[in-house]
């Protein structure tokens, strides 16, 4: 009996080490629940867990179950969270940075993004860093489209026209006062209703989080110009990525780089297909005509330069994107 007892106590002694070495990373993300982002990340989790014989474990919230992406930021802050998949709305909370690639009509085209974003990445990995977070990778996320209750077709229309802004970016608020919008300040979490009671006529965002959140049947006309570029990150805090250990963490980023690339090359696709479902389901494309609308958001960088993203960055970035142009011509 006295052997069985010491046996069972020196394979609890082994078992002990190993279970201490678990590394638990809860994740939020306001990608709604079987959204192609929500797949994604459940992928990841899988290929963690194989990658590490099941020593890290990654719990993806998905559908905005840990909040908005403000409150997610500050429940990594306090430890609640490890990990967020957010855009560089909820970036804002950590850095101003980022948001620099989300400037209305700073880019043209998806292929100006891409083609700044990697030059850019070092950078802002950098910053974020600083602030004790770990960017595991970026991508676009799709051209942000206005979603409204009215099919405004010029600028002169849509003066004055109730716009959702985040909370928590009041340097926003007064961005989109300057372009000729009226901001109502919301949680994400109150969009749909605020739509339906007339609180809000419009929406900035992807085609597909709005067909997958069904936000289009309370906002039936999107604007076809493209107003900016939603950026996205998956950011783990630093103390919890440094308990991984140090030899596992490359093919874990690796893992993380792969899925995000696979979400770009679908990203265009997939809101293109979007926009046609959303279509027989109801949508109205109202056609535009861009020049007047990029006036109109411009009226905005003066703002955004400064109040929003520091201005040395502002700047940075229109001068890289100027030189790509350059250069392309």
């Amino acid at each position: 009996m006295k052997k069985k007892i010491l046996l069972a106590a020196a394979i609890a002694s082994l078992a002990a080490p190993a279970l201490a070495q678990q590394v638990q990373i809860k994740l939020g993300t306001l990608a709604p629940n079987g959204s192609t982002w929500h797949e994604l990340l459940k992928e990841m989790s899988e290929r963690w867990k194989q990658t590490s014989g099941g020593s890290v474990l990654l719990r993806v919230y998905a559908g905005g179950t840990q909040g908005n992406e403000g409150e997610m930021i500050r429940k990594m802050a306090v430890g609640q969270l490890q990990g967020a998949a957010v855009t560089t709305i909820g970036l804002h909370d950590i850095a101003a940075e980022p948001t620099a690639l989300a400037v209305p009509l700073m880019f043209d085209s998806a292929a100006e993004l891409e083609r700044a974003l990697p030059i850019l990445e070092p950078k802002l990995d950098a910053l974020l860093e600083k602030k004790g977070y770990v960017p595991l990778t970026w991508g676009a996320i799709g051209a942000l489209k206005l979603f409204c209750t009215k099919p405004f077709k010029t600028p002169a229309e849509a003066a004055g026209a109730k716009v959702f802004a985040w909370e928590g970016d009041p340097g926003s608020v007064k961005a989109w006062k300057a372009a000729g919008f009226n901001p109502v300040v919301l949680s994400s979490t109150d969009v749909i209703t605020s739509l339906q009671t007339g609180m809000i006529e419009c929406i900035p965002n992807v085609p597909l989080y709005v067909l997958t959140a069904r936000l289009f049947e309370k906002a039936p006309y999107m604007i076809d110009v493209n107003w900016g570029w939603l950026v996205g990150a998956t950011v783990v805090r630093k103390d919890a990525w440094e308990k991984i250990p140090a030899d596992l963490r490359p093919k874990l980023v690796a893992i993380a780089k792969e899925l995000g690339r696979k979400v770009d090359v679908e990203v265009a696709k997939l809101n293109a297909e979007a926009i046609a479902a959303m279509e027989k389901q109801g949508l109205k494309v109202v056609k535009v005509d861009p020049v007047p609308w990029k006036a109109m958001a411009e009226k905005s960088w003066p703002v955004v330069r400064g109040e929003v993203v520091p201005a040395a960055f502002f700047d940075e970035v229109k001068a890289l994107r100027d030189a790509q142009r350059a250069a392309k011509k």
